[in-house]
């Protein structure tokens, strides 16, 4: 996590329910004298604690909101996440209109809600829309020098031109996801994807550009990417130039019961 914080517990407030001790992950909480006690302040600051207690004696500091009260818990129908999730496609060809900066927020807010391992708080985003064409460029370079190589190996790679938009498909907009941690990168990203389409754009993961991220010294400066951070994936985003007509078919989950 980037700054520091500390978690507070109001004596007159808490009831000694121990409803924080039971939901700690870590056991940093006991109960003394019928109330609870933090153990150590170096915690992984999850939250559980504060979104537990029943008469809000929890808090923790340093961060910029306050926690939202939950009157009832959103749950998404199974029906219609299903659906969106059946339908969707990797958007490839994208219409020349823009991407505002209010959506491109929804779907960074959607990552950043994201949980992470040990509650890391990792990942972070590098937004490329304005004359993302020079990021473009170099991983263009970098990949007509290894594609020789990579035609030896991939029969699609010989059948594949990299032209000079081989990465974001003249898409407007792009999101570098970057974390320390590949799964916490992933799971955010995952989230993201479902805000872009929610928005109604369409998307295309663009592992090959994450790839020229990660491998190439340029890049990495021009990204102002940090040693140990790596480009997880890339959300390549606009609105989609392609309709879809049906689904496709996938072969059936293998699944072994224990």
């Amino acid at each position: 996590m980037k700054k520091e914080h500390t978690i507070q517990i109001d004596p007159e407030k808490c009831i000694g329910c121990g409803l924080c001790r039971k939901d700690c992950p870590t056991g940093n909480i006991v109960l003394e004298n019928k109330k609870a006690k933090i153990v150590t302040q170096d915690c992984i600051m999850c939250g559980h604690c504060v979104a537990v207690c029943p008469r809000a004696a929890v808090s923790i500091t340093g961060f910029d909101m306050q926690p939202e009260e939950i009157d009832k818990p959103v749950r998404l129908d199974y029906q219609e996440l299903l659906g969106a999730i059946r339908t969707r496609r990797s958007i490839r060809q994208f219409k020349n209109r823009p991407v505002v900066p209010e959506i491109i927020s929804r779907i960074i807010e959607a990552g950043r809600l994201t949980p992470t391992g040990g509650n890391a708080q990792d990942v972070s985003y590098i937004v490329l829309s304005e004359n993302i064409e020079r990021f473009e460029k170099p991983a263009v370079r970098l990949f007509r020098r290894l594609q020789p190589v990579m035609k030896l190996f991939n029969p699609a790679a010989r059948r594949v031109a990299v032209d000079d938009h081989f990465f974001f498909k003249k898409a407007p907009a792009a999101i570098v996801i970057v974390a320390r941690n590949q799964v916490n990168g992933a799971l955010a990203a995952a989230n993201m994807e479902l805000m872009a389409e929610a928005c109604g754009l369409g998307v295309l993961y663009s592992g090959f550009f994450s790839m020229a991220v990660n491998h190439s010294r340029r890049l990495r400066r021009m990204l102002g990417l940090r040693r140990g951070e790596k480009a997880v994936t890339t959300l390549v985003l606009g609105y989609s130039g392609v309709t879809y007509y049906r689904t496709v078919q996938k072969e059936r989950a293998s699944v072994r019961r224990m």
